[in-house]
């Protein structure tokens, strides 16, 4: 393998991380700053106010972008091992 070869393969990784993870980080990140906001405005100190709600939704996220996340994921793998087959 070359290194354009090796660097467009890790830029597709990245991308595919992003794509994956980004939904799921950004509403866990959305959530957290809207219940560190009401926290904050009602002086409510309570762990689990901030981790239930947060947990819930993070994986209601989850299941709903699962299909999104198997079509990216099974996208990749495919033309990374088509790629490792083309390797002598």
């Amino acid at each position: 393998m070359e290194f354009d070869m090796n660097v467009a393969q890790l830029q597709m990784a990245y991308w595919n991380i992003l794509l994956t993870a980004g939904p799921v980080l950004l509403v866990a990140l959305c959530v957290g700053l809207l219940i560190g906001i009401l926290q904050a405005a009602t002086s409510i100190n309570e762990a689990t106010l901030s981790f239930v709600p947060k947990m819930g939704i993070v994986i209601l996220t989850m299941a709903l972008m699962s299909s999104f996340t198997l079509g990216v994921l099974s996208d990749y793998f495919a033309d990374i091992f088509d790629t490792i087959s083309t390797i002598n």
